[in-house]
């Protein structure tokens, strides 16, 4: 007794294409971090709480950040993308004479 194919090979082939099409065309997800402040609260929602984890990066200091997560299942941590500056090249000052 043979079973019936349920795809043929080609068919197979185009219904892979479309799936990996369909994930290359999908929406991307914004940016987490927002790269102009440096520090972010990282925000848990529970499974009651209905939402999942989510970041907020609008705060300019650690303290600030802390007053807004007091009482909330949150954490205060800098931003990793935020840009730092380089540390600044030291001078070398050339022996004359």
């Amino acid at each position: 007794m043979r079973f019936p194919r349920i795809l043929s090979p080609r068919a197979s082939l185009g219904l892979l294409l479309a799936i990996g099409a369909s994930l290359v065309i999908a929406p991307s997800h914004a940016q987490t971090f927002d790269p102009r402040y440096p520090v972010c609260m990282h925000v848990y929602s529970g499974a009651n709480g209905g939402g999942g984890e989510w970041y907020d990066c609008s705060f300019t200091s650690i303290p600030q950040c802390r007053a807004t997560a007091w009482g909330r299942a949150a954490i205060c941590d800098l931003n990793p993308y935020y840009p730092v500056d380089a540390p600044p090249q030291r001078l070398r000052h050339r022996r004359t004479g």
